[in-house]
């Protein structure tokens, strides 16, 4: 399964909502400058969150976009399935022989359950670990 461009800045949009939950409406073109993405393409992918009631539109000179719920009860899973569709490795599983289909449906289901668990609240408190793991190198 390869997740597109749409998936991926679809879920950078969500983040970013994410992490202003509760600060009020943020411009599109706030999260493509911040992310250095094209505002008009950013344009696209909102639409069908919106339209799926993920996010909510503000108008007017203050507006932009918010989430449409908390953070924590939206998953990665709800915004993949609206920009990408359903989430499967392989088309026409049904016709594989049964070792194969069964390791076709447990991959899917193991991407499923990680998209499934992780929040957007997970994702925007996110801090890169320290790549330093303790070890101590002489010379």
């Amino acid at each position: 399964m390869k997740i597109s461009t749409k998936g991926r800045y679809g879920l950078t949009i969500m983040i970013e909502l994410a992490k202003q939950y509760g600060q009020g409406p943020i411009p599109l073109r706030q999260i493509a400058a911040d992310n250095n993405l094209s505002e008009a393409y950013l344009e696209q992918l909102v639409s069908p969150l919106r339209n799926s009631g993920l996010v909510k539109s503000v108008r007017g000179a203050y507006g932009g976009y918010m989430l449409s719920k908390p953070p924590h009860l939206i998953s990665s899973a709800d915004v993949i399935r609206v920009l990408e569709g359903p989430i499967q490795p392989v088309e026409g599983i049904e016709n594989e022989a049964p070792p194969q289909r069964q390791l076709w449906m447990d991959i899917r289901d193991a991407v499923k359950n990680v998209l499934d668990t992780t929040s957007l609240e997970d994702l925007a408190a996110y801090k890169e670990q320290d790549s330093d793991d303790g070890y101590m190198f002489y010379i």
